[in-house]
């Protein structure tokens, strides 16, 4: 099944000199349920760019994007702010946990907005931290958590809703090796047991490795590309 499709996006901004600055200029980009896609360029590439266009926070100049079978363009404000909370989940290089909230709270959080029962909330919170290794830190605030197990929470956080798309940007980027790699190892599994659709932006080679395709994004196009011996 696939989960995200992408055809012919383009974005466009108008730069300080009044000129047109292109960042992407006909991106296509199919991700099937189960499936960990890569992708990899330089900075200012317009890699961060074409995951706010997927993720339904910016519109595209040209081109369209189907999320889980529903097209995003067209969709009013409401609508799409429906869509992402239900059907994409987020990971940043910054984890963005409530600080003053437990990691339980703190997953639990998107599913008491929706409108889930405490109960329900609760229970689907303690089964992704056991997931992701948290199970003896659930009432531990993120001040009290280790690098690594704030982004771990923050990846519990994501999934909460039980998403199609994983999106993750540059997820290991403020982490040490050792921490690294075990999101890594992570992301790739609960790619796999969750049999979500992962779309993940890195300039980490391990972390490309682990990738089932590894895309270049360079001259505002994807293409599939042999992982390079390192990423700048």
């Amino acid at each position: 099944m696939m989960v995200l499709e992408a055809t012919d996006l383009a974005k466009t901004y108008t730069g300080g000199d009044g000129g047109l600055l292109t960042v992407l200029d006909g991106v296509r980009l199919e991700v099937a349920q189960g499936e960990m896609v890569a992708i990899i360029g330089a900075s200012g590439a317009g890699k961060s760019t074409l995951l706010h266009l997927l993720g339904a926070l910016d519109t595209p100049t040209r081109g369209e994007v189907r999320v889980d079978g529903h097209a995003l363009a067209g969709l009013d404000d409401d609508a799409l702010s429906r869509l992402r909370n239900r059907r994409i989940g987020f990971v940043f290089q910054f984890h963005h946990l409530l600080r003053e909230f437990s990691a339980l709270e703190n997953v639990m959080m998107p599913l008491r907005v929706s409108g889930e029962p405490a109960a329900t909330a609760r229970a689907r919170a303690e089964d992704l931290l056991r997931r992701v290794g948290l199970e003896g830190r659930m009432h531990h605030r993120p001040a009290e958590l280790s690098g690594g197990e704030q982004q771990r929470t923050a990846v519990a956080r994501a999934l909460a809703m039980a998403p199609a798309l994983l999106l993750a940007d540059e997820p290991s980027g403020n982490l040490d090796h050792a921490n690294s790699e075990r999101l890594h190892d992570l992301l790739a599994s609960l790619t796999r047991d969750l049999e979500i659709a992962m779309v993940v932006v890195t300039h980490n080679r391990s972390l490309a490795a682990r990738a089932d395709r590894v895309l270049l994004l360079e001259d505002g196009t994807l293409r599939p590309t042999a992982l390079p011996e390192a990423l700048a």
